[in-house]
This record gives C-alpha cells, sequence and structure tokens, in this order.
C-alpha cells in the first residue's frame, strides 16, 4: 500500500521472529493499494483459535456497520492473525486504584496468565484499561513482540489492534488499541481506532495531559474561527466546553455527548466522520487502476480507449473530469475514445482528474481537499502513434483561513512534479489574479485590495484544471 513499515528489531529477532497462520477475513484490492487492518490474538489457547476468527469477524462487521467506514468499506483489508497463548484469557493483578470499578458484575477474578502478548487489566491502576504491561523491560519485549509478529507476517500492515479473550468488559488505546470479547469490546476497539489510525481525540474530557489542537478538539471558541466551522449548524454541530472549570473550560468540541469519541453507542459525529474520510483520502487513491499502462503501439486502431476502474463509495459520490491538451474533453465517465482527427501531431496529454464529491464532506468550505489523476502521454507522429505513457499523481490542497480578511495561505502537497498555479476568479468570471506555486511550501497572500464576496480559487497543474474552491472574503 502507500507506506509500508517494517520495523528492523535487532536484538529480539531471532527470538520473536515468528509466522503464524494469517486468515483474510475481507479483500478488497490489492495490499498496496488498500488500507489493511490486522486483528491480533491474544489469550487464545490453539484449541480457541476458531474463536478468535469468529471474534475477529464480528468486529469487522461492527465497524463496517459503522459510518463512514460503511460507505468506504472497499477501501479496506482486514486480516487476522492467529497467534496462539498458553493459556486462556488476560492478568488481573487487583491493583486498581477505583475499588468500585472491580465490584462491577461480574467481577473479574484475580490471578495471572501465561498469554503471548500479556494482556492485563488494572493498567495504570484502571480496572477496566485492558493494556500490555506499561513500563520496563517488560513492556519493551511486549512491544517488540507485536512489531516482530506484524513484520514476519503481514508488513504492509496500516493498523493492528489486539482481541483479548476475556469476557470481562475492557480496553485501550495507543499505537495498537486492545479490546476484550465482552460485550461492547467492539464499539471499545472502533472506538480506539479513532484515536489510532484518525487522530481524533475524546470528547469526554481525557485530563489535562492528553488534552491537544485536534480535528475535534480546540481552544478556539468562535464559531466561525473554529476548525469545523463549516459544520456549525449542521447535525447538532456546534462549539461546546469540555468542562466549566479548570483547564477543561478552555478546550471545545463539536457535541455533547452525541458522538462515538465519547459515548460508545453513538456514531461518529459530522466533524469526526469527515476527518476519517480525509485520512482515508490521504492513504488510499480511488483510482484502483487505469488502462493503458505505459505501452509502445503498432499502427494502432481507433478509437483509442482510456479506462478508469474506481473504487466508489456506497455514496457514488466520485466525481471526475477528461482533460485533452488541457481542454475540457468529458466528465462523470470511467472510460472515453479518442479518434485520430482529437489529436495533433507531437505531444498529446490526456488527464483525467478525480475527486470525492461526498457529503459527509464539506468541501466548498473545507481547509484541505484531495485530488487524484492520471495523465496519459500521446506520442503521435505522420507514421502514426509511437507510444502511449502514462502516470498517475495526487494532490493534497490546502488553503486557510476561509474565510478571509487580508491574508490567505495556500499549500500544495503531490507526489507529481508539474507546474501549479492558482487563479483568483471573481463569480462573474474575470480573473483576479494568478499566484505561482511552490509544491510543498506554504504561501500567503495579500488579499487586502480585493472587495468582500466569493471568488473562486482554481488550482492547475501543466495548465490543466485540478481543483476549484471556494475562498469568501468579508
Amino acid at each position: 500500500m502507500k507506506y509500508f513499515i517494517f520495523i528492523l528489531i535487532f536484538s529480539f529477532n531471532s527470538v520473536f521472529a515468528q509466522i503464524f497462520p494469517v486468515e483474510t477475513l475481507k479483500f478488497s484490492g490489492d495490499r498496496d493499494k488498500r488500507i489493511n487492518l490486522v486483528i491480533l490474538s491474544d489469550g487464545y489457547q490453539s484449541t480457541e483459535l476458531p474463536q478468535f476468527i469468529s471474534d475477529a469477524n464480528d468486529f469487522m462487521t461492527a465497524l463496517f456497520s459503522e459510518s463512514p467506514f460503511s460507505e468506504y468499506a472497499d477501501y479496506f483489508n482486514v486480516y487476522a492473525i492467529k497467534v496462539p497463548s498458553v493459556d486462556s484469557g488476560a492478568d488481573h493483578p487487583g491493583t486498581s486504584l477505583y475499588p468500585i470499578e472491580s465490584t462491577i458484575s461480574p467481577i473479574v477474578p484475580v490471578g495471572s496468565v501465561n498469554t503471548y502478548f500479556n494482556a492485563t487489566f488494572d493498567s495504570y491502576q484502571q480496572h477496566r484499561l485492558l493494556y500490555y504491561e506499561i513500563d520496563g523491560a517488560a513492556a519493551n519485549n511486549t512491544k517488540t513482540k507485536i512489531y516482530s509478529v506484524l513484520a514476519s507476517n503481514l508488513p504492509e500492515y496500516d493498523q493492528a489492534l489486539i482481541l483479548v479473550n476475556s469476557p470481562y468488559y475492557g480496553g485501550s488505546g495507543g499505537e495498537f488499541p486492545m479490546a476484550s470479547r465482552a460485550s461492547g469490546g467492539n464499539a471499545i476497539a472502533i472506538h480506539e481506532i479513532g484515536h489510532s489510525l484518525f487522530n481524533l481525540k475524546d470528547e469526554y474530557y481525557p485530563g489535562d495531559t492528553q488534552v491537544g489542537e485536534a480535528i475535534n478538539m480546540t481552544q478556539q471558541s468562535i464559531s466561525n474561527l473554529v476548525k469545523w466551522k463549516n459544520w456549525i449548524g449542521f447535525n447538532g454541530v456546534d462549539v461546546f466546553q469540555y468542562g466549566t472549570s479548570g483547564i477543561a473550560s478552555t478546550w471545545y468540541k463539536p457535541r455533547h455527548q452525541q458522538c462515538k469519541m465519547e459515548v460508545l453507542n453513538k456514531p461518529f459525529c459530522s466533524v469526526c466522520k469527515e476527518g476519517i474520510i480525509e485520512k482515508i483520502h490521504s492513504l488510499v487513491s480511488p483510482i484502483d487502476s487505469y488502462s493503458p499502462v505505459n505501452t509502445e503501439v503498432n499502427n494502432p486502431s481507433y478509437p483509442l480507449d482510456f479506462q478508469l476502474d474506481l473504487m466508489i463509495p456506497t455514496t457514488n459520490s466520485l466525481e471526475n473530469t477528461w482533460t485533452l491538451n488541457d481542454t475540457f474533453f468529458s466528465n462523470n465517465l470511467t472510460d472515453i475514445s479518442v479518434v485520430e482527427m482529437d489529436l495533433v501531431e507531437g505531444t498529446n496529454t490526456i488527464m483525467a482528474v478525480v475527486h470525492d464529491a461526498t457529503t459527509l464532506l464539506k468541501v466548498t468550505n473545507h481547509e484541505i481537499s484531495h485530488v487524484y489523476a492520471v495523465t496519459w502521454t500521446i506520442n503521435k507522429s505522420v507514421l502514426g502513434i509511437d507510444e502511449i505513457s502514462s502516470e498517475t499523481s495526487r494532490f493534497e490542497i490546502s488553503l486557510y483561513p476561509n474565510p478571509a480578511n487580508t491574508l490567505v495561505n495556500f499549500k500544495v502537497e503531490s507526489n507529481a512534479d508539474p507546474n501549479l498555479k492558482i487563479e483568483v476568479i471573481s463569480l462573474d468570471g474575470r480573473k483576479i489574479m494568478t499566484i505561482p506555486i511552490y509544491k510543498s511550501e506554504w504561501q500567503q497572500v495579500d488579499i487586502s485590495n480585493l472587495s468582500t464576496g466569493i471568488y473562486l480559487t482554481n488550482l492547475y497543474a501543466n495548465n490543466t484544471l485540478i481543483s476549484s474552491k471556494k475562498l469568501v472574503i468579508q
């Protein structure tokens, strides 16, 4: 996929590197083109591994029943690595500082068991915090084991989580979330993946040391400046204090007791859904494949066919535009045909640009947007077509603040190196200014001389329109 995560563990590799059975629970496409979720077992003996697969399937069903995972299920592969333990269950040292938790039925019996990743209740002295060792060499050994199992069995993973064979309620977050198989365990795992893979914050107050600017947490309280301003007034989103006193009173969230990042039995709020989709788009292109790929062509027959194979969300929200030699050719088609008279002698360029227009993103007012493209270069001579070459590219476009007053900032990230420019266009079609853009660099533009109103900012790559976003000047 996008990022192959290989961890080199020199001191422990010879001890811990083991090959375990890997079961594919969901296959949507090549690993290098999907987000690969990997589920590890802990506290399941060899004879209990069929139960682990059943539990992993239950988690997967729960995950893809939740929006926006349900809409983007085809963007994911899911695998289960069957890691056997000597004993069943998880440790419970009985060291919680909150004894009321230990009296909730059913009471977890105190005891120690031998499991592969050493899942343990009472972590950080909180009964329901199910985690592996906290500190010291034992913790390092366990984390090394996790890395090693992943590197040896499925190194293309994007996110791993551990299911623990315990009937008692518990779980935790961190780099590798854990959850028990108790009722509510799947909701814990989904919540924790919100942290681990999608960088969401808790929407209950997590404590003074866990606060920070994030997709769904901010210290900005002014509604037209807050980062989720585009959602205010929709689906119950507003600016809510975390608390009424202390540091908690200085932090704000988009919903109150109505988001899975605060209450497990709730759906994700609109702001968190948007953050999840944005991360999906940053990891995976919706263009699964295309044709033709680089090829030499001898005596081609017309028409020439060009095709996209797209990963279409259930919202059917992907839109595309085709251009030929920087001129509009067609839109919202997955294949086009080009006849000989469409081409000029010399170099011809066909570009297909794809973006997600889902209503789960407030794209007209959104700070970051993602665009994907395939470019075919066709060399035509008097003797015919010599070659058709192709390349893919992706663009991450940032614009803030929006609305703006005197200054606006632009940034474009891309895996390609085209000539980039932004044109600011008034709604009556007048070109107000042209701004050269240098990839991966923030550029600040003075707009103080522009009248208040709505403008279009059109991004061009090699003179082909890639993206158009509204800019509001107040």
